[in-house]
């Protein structure tokens, strides 16, 4: 499927446009699924003012999605019109260490770099964002956590451009953080954030991180195609244990399978469409509810338009 290629309209409303910006872009290399359509205007913007000037002039009909490193995320096969933001680059993921014990961090950076960063600069608190496999702008926006820790346990604040291209920042309180969420304003494309460390040892947090790596190569299908934890865990349980039990192990729709490893995670097998994907989400959700009366709630983000 190809889209209108609307870059002219765009190019001419934001002559000074400095960043790259490509029409009816394949999404499907970058996700971790490997799976889904085009966008049909891909933006990677050059620095923060560079994104804010864009935004500023982008028609408002136009709808704007963002992604990250395509880890927690399934891009339907039809593709995502109008403009996806990826933010990439130096502008957006470098770390520096600040006064007070704090790390700022752009959105872009991965999650297991800021891990590192922290780690180097013998800050801990931060250790648990090894077993993540996403970026920051990711992890502000659905408050990613692992391994008895979370981001709302380490934000100070978060900076962003809204919809309009103003450059806001917001402070924890601000972001509305609670299990796998925030209710921070969809519109904002969240470019840096600021964490809060706490003096450690170095070779312990390394010790600590070494320790997070090797749980998740033992427990999860890591080296597969695959998107994380595909469901959040229900008030009291674990989503794994009621997929398990309604018999969901190994289940398999088109190219697309749970694994056998860890059954809170889908996989695709090598042939797998996005359709594949969902529907089996969607099935696995069927035979919960059916079996122990549990709703269970997508981790996973799906967007954009079905074939």
């Amino acid at each position: 499927m190809a889209f209108p290629d609307i870059s002219a309209e765009i190019l001419a409303a934001a002559p000074e446009l400095r960043g790259r910006l490509l029409a009816n872009q394949p999404l499907a290399p970058v996700t971790w699924f490997r799976v889904g359509g085009p966008a049909q205007l891909l933006f990677t913007p050059a620095d923060e003012a560079d994104l804010a000037y864009l935004l500023a002039r982008l028609p408002a009909e136009i709808p704007v999605t963002v992604i990250g490193l395509g880890s927690n995320l399934i891009v339907r096969d039809g593709g995502i019109p109008g403009l996806v933001i990826r933010l990439a680059g130096k502008a957006f993921g470098e770390i520096v260490v600040e006064p007070g014990d704090r790390l700022r961090a752009g959105a872009a950076t991965p999650d297991v770099k800021l891990a590192r960063a922290a780690a180097d600069a013998a800050l801990d608190g931060l250790a648990f964002y090894r077993g993540i496999p996403g970026c920051i702008g990711g992890a502000l926006r659905m408050n990613a956590g692992a391994h008895g820790g979370e981001t709302t346990d380490a934000l100070v604040e978060a900076r962003g451009v809204t919809r309009k291209g103003e450059i806001v920042t917001l402070s924890h309180a601000q972001m509305g953080f609670s299990y796998r969420n925030s209710t921070a304003p969809a519109d904002i494309v969240f470019t840096s954030a600021l964490f809060q460390g706490r003096p450690g040892d170095r070779e312990a947090i390394l010790a600590e991180m070494d320790r997070v790596t090797a749980a998740r190569e033992a427990a999860q299908p890591i080296k597969e195609r695959t998107g994380g934890s595909t469901f959040k865990n229900p008030e009291g349980g674990k989503a794994w244990q009621l997929v398990d039990a309604a018999g969901c192990r190994g289940l398999r729709v088109g190219g697309a399978q749970v694994s056998e490893m860890h059954c809170n995670f889908l996989i695709n097998t090598g042939g797998a469409t996005a359709a594949d994907i969902e529907a089996l989400g969607e099935e696995v959700r069927r035979r919960v509810k059916e079996q122990s009366g549990v709703e269970l709630h997508w981790e996973i983000k799906r967007i954009g338009v079905p074939a």
